[in-house]
């Protein structure tokens, strides 16, 4: 994929500056469109893309109860699983993660119950042997998951998403702004770090303060922090007040996409949005520019901020 870090330019205060970033804004959007498909394209995306596939898809119920247990959990899989499809091994000590698991058994065609079941059930269907009945859903039982963070082993793939370049003050502008984005914000030290996997996160602050919360995780590559801190503040500005789990893909996208924007505007490579994006909506790429218009004006929010602070 091609980068951007000598993409950097300046908008003049003129009557044409808005018309001027809305084609710039439109012409980035195009090129992070295409950077998705040279990323869904290649080798590294195809190798993460087939461990993925791996990972069972659970319900919605099983997701809650997940998150219940381990809110940090990013994948999880049976302690077999781990082992024989990762080659990975849950740690000592580690607790489960208890979800329900479907029984699939053979299944009486006309009371619908597993043969035991069947037994002691007043059906008094007897036309085939139980042997000989389809196999079907017959209920749920209790079984323990780990998430990866709980094992060790072979690594899994992971895709080079990280933005690079020369960030200069670029960190302390954005935290400068979060007065005027009507935001709190936090950069947490690595060791104090309680999300996970997550390099960031946006929540209510609490029950009584309403306004969102950014924490973001520190680490040495500043022009990734600043691009994590934008991402974040996206979600601030554009989600705060949404609650729908099925718009979440779609709402990284916007988040990811004004990263994208304004990680390049002030001079980022941020060419690994692109695969970013790819993990989240590697069906649809054509997604981002459906919703340009939050996209771009969002960037340009966050880029006349940091103007007005420079």
């Amino acid at each position: 994929m091609a980068t951007t870090s000598d993409s950097s330019v300046s908008f003049d205060q003129t009557d044409t500056r808005s018309d001027e970033m809305n084609s710039t804004i439109e012409q980035w959007i195009d090129d992070l469109v295409a950077g998705v498909d040279d990323a869904q394209a290649s080798a590294e995306f195809q190798k993460w893309l087939d461990v993925q596939s791996r990972f069972h898809d659970y319900s919605y119920r099983n997701t809650l109860l997940i998150k219940r247990q381990c809110p940090e959990a990013t994948r999880v899989a049976g302690y077999r699983t781990w082992q024989e499809e990762f080659d990975r091994h849950v740690q000592e000590g580690e607790s489960a993660i208890w979800i329900w698991a479907p029984i699939i058994t053979n299944q009486c065609p006309e009371c619908e119950n597993s043969p035991s079941y069947h037994e002691d059930s007043d059906c008094e269907y007897d036309e085939t042997p139980s042997e000989e009945w389809s196999e079907g859903l017959v209920g749920f039982k209790p079984a323990p998951v780990f998430d990866v963070s709980q094992t060790e082993g072979e690594p899994l793939p992971d895709l080079d998403t990280e933005a690079t370049g020369d960030a200069g003050d670029l960190v302390e502008q954005l935290t400068a702004a979060a007065d005027d984005l009507g935001v709190t914000v936090r950069i947490v030290p690595k060791e104090e770090w309680t999300h996970g996997e997550a390099k960031g996160i946006c929540e209510q602050l609490s029950l009584v303060d309403v306004q969102p919360l950014v924490e973001v995780r520190d680490r040495e590559n500043e022009a990734d922090l600043a691009r994590t801190l934008i991402h974040e503040y996206a979600h601030a500005l554009l989600h705060f007040d949404v609650d729908d789990d099925t718009e979440r893909a779609k709402r990284e996208v916007e988040a990811e996409a004004v990263a994208y924007v304004v990680g390049r505007y002030c001079g980022l490579d941020t060419s690994g949005s692109a695969f970013y994006l790819a993990a989240w909506e590697s069906d649809d790429p054509e997604i981002v520019r459906d919703r340009l218009d939050r996209i771009s004006s969002t960037a340009e929010e966050l880029i006349d901020v940091l103007e007005d602070g420079a």
